[in-house]
């Protein structure tokens, strides 16, 4: 399997339409979640994606650098497309990379809706917040330490 990385800059515009047609059906129809989902975060992000056997965006994550959205390197628009199949567990393990690696993060913090805190438990993440409300889902912030 083969993870595409990149920054803004460097998505053409066919992918970007493609990612963020993915991350609109997921967070905003799927979940019935209104937020502001396309914001300016994108431009400072790493995108961090695979594709399937048949093209198609497989999962995807968004890697940010610290004092973007968090004091710490942060990951969100988490999305697996298949679900159950280890694709979850594949993009955060390699966002988590990305993190470490291409922005030097020793701590990396992320918003987990609260039925999946078992899901980020088990790559590490502890809950460092109550729960909270994001786009009436329920949320808790979680950190990964190195």
């Amino acid at each position: 399997m083969d993870f595409i990385i990149k920054r803004f800059n460097e998505l053409e515009l066919e992918e970007y339409h493609e990612l963020l047609k993915l991350r609109c059906a997921v967070f905003l129809v799927e979940q019935q979640s209104p937020y502001q989902e396309v914001d300016d975060a994108d431009k400072e992000a790493i995108h961090v994606y695979f594709r399937n056997g048949e093209g198609a965006i497989g999962a995807y994550a968004r890697v940010l650098p610290a004092g973007v959205t968090h004091e710490t390197a942060s990951i969100g628009r988490v999305i697996a497309v298949e679900r159950g199949c280890g694709a979850g567990r594949r993009i955060m393990k390699e966002a988590i990379r990305v993190a470490q690696e291409e922005l030097d993060a020793d701590v990396i913090t992320i918003e987990a809706q609260v039925q999946a805190r078992g899901f980020y438990d088990k790559l590490g993440f502890v809950q460092t917040s109550n729960e909270f409300d994001d786009g009436g889902i329920p949320h808790i912030e979680m950190r990964l330490t190195r």
